[in-house]
Order: C-alpha cells, then structure tokens, then sequence
C-alpha cells in the first residue's frame, strides 16, 4: 500500500529513487499522535508515487520508531543522514524530540519538516515548521475563552520545553488583558492516571473559569477522564487546549470530550473538495471510525509541498531545495497554506472547535484566511 521501505542506501542518485527519512514514534506514551503524523507521511508518499513519482522518481521512504525516546530520535537523525545518507526527515511531534535532533540536522546539513504545533521562539535555516506557531492558535483561543467563559486560567501541562513556554505565552496574554493565573501544574510526560487526582481536586477548590491543557500523548486521555469522574461541566468550566486532537478524544471517548475546546488549523470535516479527498482517503485506508486531526493534515500536506518543490529543483540538497520552499503554496486540507519566506514557518489558518458528542469539532471561531506566521511574536507588544 506504502511502496516498500528503504534498505540502508545513498540518496540523491542520478536516476534512482528519492530516499527520505520518516522518524515518528509508534510506540511509547507519545504514539497515540504520532502514528497519525506517520500516517499522513505515508498517505502522501504513496500517493505522489502512484502518480508517477517525483520528475518520474519513486519517493522511498527508510522509517524508523523512536519509541517515545529523545535519545533514539537523536540516534535515527545520526543514522539517517551520516550513514543512509538521507537529506530530508520527516519527523517530531514533541518540542524536546525536535530539539535533540535540531543540532545533529544543522551539522549535517539535513533538512527537517516539523508537522507539529509548538511555542514559538525558534528559527532553523534548517527545518521547515508547518504547525501553528503561537499566534495561529494561542492568540484566537485565548480572546475566545475570555470573551465566552472568563478569565481566570488554570493551567495543566506535561513537564517539557513546550508546556512551559506555551504557559508562559497565555499567562501574559491573561495577565496583559486583567485575568489572572490561579494555577499552574506540570505532570510527567508518562503521568498514569492517578498524577493527575490532587490537580482536580486543586481545580475544585479554586474554581477557575477554564483549564487550560498543553498536556500531550496519552496522559491527555487519563486529565479528560479524570476531570469527567470529579463531575466537572465543561458547559460552564471547558477544558481548552492547543494539542486534543480528535485521536485524543477517540481515546478518552467521546461523552468524555463533548463540549472541550481546541484550537487548530484544521478539524476533520471543514475545507472544500481537497479536506473532503483527504478525509475519504484516509477513511478508506484505516476504517471508517479513525478520523483525521491538525497532526496527520501538516504531515500530509508538508510532504506535498516537498514534492512541489523537489519537482521544481530535482535534487535533496538542502541549499538548493530549501530556497524554493520558502514561498510555496500548496492547497491543503485546511485550506491555502504558504511557507513564509521570513522564517520557514507555514502561514496557516487559525480556528477554535468545540468537541461534539460524536468525536467531531464545530468551529466556534475561524480566520478568513490563512494567518502569517509570526514565531517570535513581532506583530504583538513585546513579552519580556
């Protein structure tokens, strides 16, 4: 279905296949996410080679699994590009997997594609960023939680580099517009269940008007469930988060998130004729109950803007691929999507969905077009 994977191999061979790495994990507690990101790489793949490849070459792709494991992220981006000679990763959902492999793709000068939301504050002449930037999604979810359920924020995340910044990010959004913190709680990236019993009875005793989630991977099942067995409404005190997906609620079940908020670029269901193609696609390749998500959208699409861009260069080089990236349009799922040539983020588009009682998102909120990446936040006052 996926064309083969690649045995161990050069790479830009004059008239051989295109070998690129694939590096997201299938196991750990962070699979529950990742295996859509690998889904969305795959679909992709095997889409552009049953169209006849790229310039009439095949897009080979060698995937290895991290499990969960920086220090095998680390390991596989060293395998890939010194040894495989590989020059284009997919890959990383969490901001720590993407900053152990960071320094290895710079001294190596691979190129790195990135499909995941993260905090902002990062530019890499070599990765290509096409999930949401802070104010593609921090921005809109914060002006429509105030305007709708008040402002006093209580924050839940995993204890990693992007809850934190990501924390910090809406506390001076909350404070700057005369909210107020009343709690701040970090669990462990493998948190069980029972980590997450004294944060709700904390939420119950200083009774915010939203709680505000950057927890991820499957500990993202067990705060939704958790906050449902303590008896909270999410009609009067939503969890709101930046990274539930709909594989997250298809995990935690669906009467257990009805009526939480997310924001994203792309809920399953929206976009015209190609959102629709990429929803049946997928529905025909993993059954009708699995369902798409902001994650498997930018892995999908990313892919299509480096088969857009490979066409025009014919060669993996990253110094000579890279520059037509940048300015690159390609019609994804969610809508138009560009790579801003500034700081090799996508421009995409911003929305806010409320969870509905069949794993499904309405939208709440959505910009009339797609948002310019802004990653240090220079369209806004400066936060110190």
């Amino acid at each position: 279905m996926f064309g083969r994977i690649a045995d161990i191999g050069h790479n830009d061979g004059g008239s051989g296949p295109w070998r690129v790495g694939v590096l997201f994990s299938r196991s750990g507690f962070m699979a529950l996410i990742e295996e859509t990101q690998f889904r969305g790489t795959m679909i992709a793949i095997d889409e552009i080679n049953q169209a006849g490849g790229i310039n009439g070459r095949e897009v080979v792709p060698e995937v290895w699994d991290p499990q969960s494991d920086n220090s095998l992220f680390r390991a596989y981006a060293r395998r890939l590009l010194a040894e495989s000679g590989v020059k284009t990763i997919f890959g990383c959902y969490t901001s720590s997997s993407r900053k152990a492999v960071l320094p290895i793709v710079e001294r190596l000068n691979g190129l790195l594609w990135y499909p995941t939301l993260y905090e902002g504050f990062e530019f890499s002449p070599n990765i290509i960023y096409t999930g949401a930037a802070p104010n593609q999604n921090s921005l809109s979810l914060f002006h429509y939680l105030a305007a709708n359920y008040g402002s006093r924020f209580y924050f839940v995340g995993s204890d990693y580099v992007y809850p934190r910044e990501s924390n910090r990010i809406m506390r001076q959004l909350v404070e700057q517009n005369g909210g107020e913190v009343v709690g701040e709680m970090y669990v462990s990236l493998n948190a069980r269940r029972e980590e997450f019993y004294p944060i709700l009875r904390d939420i119950r005793g200083v009774r915010p008007d939203v709680i505000f989630s950057t927890v991820v991977g499957t500990p993202t099942v067990y705060l939704y469930q958790t906050y449902a067995d303590f008896g909270f409404n999410p009609a009067t005190t939503p969890i709101a988060s930046l990274t539930t997906t709909e594989a997250e609620i298809s995990a935690m079940g669906y009467d257990v998130g009805e009526g939480h908020i997310t924001a994203a670029p792309y809920f399953e269901g929206i976009g015209g004729s190609s959102g629709t193609d990429f929803v049946s696609r997928y529905k025909k390749m993993y059954g009708d109950s699995e369902r798409t998500n902001m994650c498997v959208e930018a892995a999908y699409f990313q892919v299509k803007l480096f088969a857009k861009a490979l066409e025009q260069v014919n060669t993996l080089d990253p110094d000579v691929l890279r520059p037509v990236v940048l300015g690159t349009t390609v019609d994804a799922p969610q809508g138009p999507v560009t790579i801003n040539p500034s700081c090799g983020h996508a421009n995409v588009w911003s929305r806010v969905g409320r969870c509905r009682g069949n794993g499904t998102f309405s939208i709440v909120y959505q910009s009339s077009s797609e948002v310019t990446a802004d990653p240090f936040l220079i369209g806004r006052p400066r936060m110190a």
